[in-house]
C-alpha cells in the first residue's frame, strides 16, 4: 500500500465498513473519557460502520472491557471487543495441542482466553509447562517474573501478549507490557514471539470475525497501530489524543505512517484531505503549506488557527517531509517543531 497519506472525497465512515479502534490514547485514557470519542464512535456507526475494539491490554476480559466504554457514553457489547489476550491464545494453538500445560503470567483476560483455547493452565516452572504466556497486569510482581524466567530458562516456548513499553493511565505514562516482558527476556537472553500489534494478527481475527471487506485501523501509536496496519497492508487513521504526537507523524519511517491523520474520533465523520505538491518545493492541504529547504522543514499554518487547520499543517507537513526523505534528502529533526493540535 502507498506510504503517503491518502485522502477520502467522503467521510471515512462511509468508506471503510468496519473501524479497528485501539482503546488505550483513542477511546478513553485510563478511566478518563477522550473528547470526541463518544460522538465520534455514535456518528461513525450511525453511518453503518461497524466497531471491533482492538487492544494491546491483555489484562482484563472483553466484558468488562466492553462495561467500561459503555460507561463512557460508547455502547459496546463484549462480542464487538478483540484483546491482546485471546490473540495470544490463537497464538499458542499453532504449536500447542489442546491439554498442553502453559504457565500464564497475566492477568484474568488472559487466563481465560488460554483457558478457552482448551490448554491447562500451570503457575510454577515445576509443573513443566510446554509455554510461558505473558501479558500486563497490574498487579504482576517479582514472584511472577522470576517463576517465567525459570520456565523459559528449562525450555518453555515463550510468547507474550504484546510489547508496548509504556501504558497511557490517567496520571501519565506507566511501564507497559514490553517492560514488564524485558525483565523476563533480559534473566534469560530469549527473545519472545509477540501476539500484539504491531503484529496484524488481532486485526486479522477481527476482520474475519466482522466478515469486514473494507477495514480501517484507528490508533493512537505508529509503533503500534499503525505499524501493524502497514504490517497487514490495511488503511489506517493516527488520531492525535495519545502516545505518538504530530511531530512523529512527520519523521515518521515508512513502516509506521498513517494513511489518514485527525485530531480525534470525529475525524471519521469529515472526508480527508491528501497533501499534494504545490510547486517550488511546496506540499499544501487546505490553506497549509510546508516544504523542505537544505534538509529544514519549512511551515507556512495559513490564515486559520482551528483545529482542524492545524491537523491540515500537519498533513502538509507529513506530505513534504516524507516526499524529501523517500527522494533520498536528509531531513534535520530539529527543524521539526511539535504543532500542538489540541488546546488542552
Amino acid at each position: 500500500m502507498n506510504s503517503t497519506l491518502l485522502g477520502s472525497d467522503t467521510p471515512l465512515a462511509e468508506k471503510y465498513d468496519l473501524a479497528l479502534v485501539d482503546l488505550d490514547g483513542v477511546a478513553y485514557r485510563g478511566h478518563e473519557p477522550i473528547e470526541g470519542a463518544a460522538p465520534g464512535i455514535a456518528g461513525a456507526r450511525a453511518c453503518g460502520m461497524r466497531m471491533v475494539f482492538v487492544t494491546n491490554n491483555a489484562s482484563r476480559e472483553p466484558e468488562s472491557v466492553a462495561a467500561q466504554l459503555t460507561g463512557l457514553a460508547i455502547p459496546t457489547e463484549a462480542s464487538e471487543v478483540m484483546t491482546a489476550a485471546q490473540a495470544a491464545a490463537a497464538l499458542l494453538t499453532r504449536r500447542l495441542s489442546p491439554g498442553q500445560k502453559v504457565l500464564v503470567v497475566g492477568g484474568a483476560g488472559l487466563v481465560t482466553a488460554v483457558r478457552a483455547a482448551g490448554f491447562e493452565i500451570v503457575t510454577s516452572a515445576d509443573d513443566g509447562p510446554d509455554a510461558v504466556v505473558q501479558g500486563f497486569a497490574p498487579e504482576l510482581g517479582w514472584a511472577n517474573l522470576a517463576e517465567a524466567a525459570y520456565a523459559v530458562e528449562r525450555g518453555a516456548w515463550f510468547v507474550a501478549s504484546n510489547l508496548d513499553l509504556s501504558l497511557p493511565t490517567a496520571r501519565g505514562f506507566a511501564p507497559g507490557n514490553g517492560a514488564l516482558v524485558g525483565a523476563v527476556q533480559a534473566a534469560t537472553g530469549v527473545v519472545p514471539d509477540s501476539a500484539g500489534k504491531p503484529s496484524p494478527t488481532m486485526y486479522r481475527l477481527a476482520i474475519e470475525r466482522a466478515g469486514a471487506r473494507s477495514p480501517l485501523v484507528v490508533g493512537d501509536r505508529l509503533d503500534t497501530d499503525l505499524a501493524g496496519a502497514r504490517a497487514g497492508d490495511l488503511p489506517g487513521l493516527h488520531v492525535l489524543t495519545g502516545v505518538s504526537r504530530a511531530r512523529d507523524d512527520i519523521l515518521a519511517v515508512p513502516s509506521e505512517r498513517p494513511h489518514y491523520i485527525g485530531a480525534d474520533l470525529t475525524s471519521l465523520l469529515v472526508p480527508h484531505e491528501a497533501p499534494m505538491p504545490a510547486g517550488d518545493g511546496w506540499w499544501r492541504c487546505g490553506d497549509a503549506a510546508a516544504r523542505v529547504v537544505n534538509g529544514a522543514l519549512e511551515l507556512d499554518p495559513g490564515s486559520s488557527s482551528d483545529v482542524e487547520a492545524r491537523v491540515d499543517l500537519v498533513r502538509a507537513a507529513c506530505g513534504a517531509a516524507w516526499a524529501a526523505v523517500d527522494a533520498g534528502e536528509t531531513l534535520d529533526p530539529g527543524t521539526v517543531p511539535e504543532i500542538v493540535v489540541h488546546n488542552a
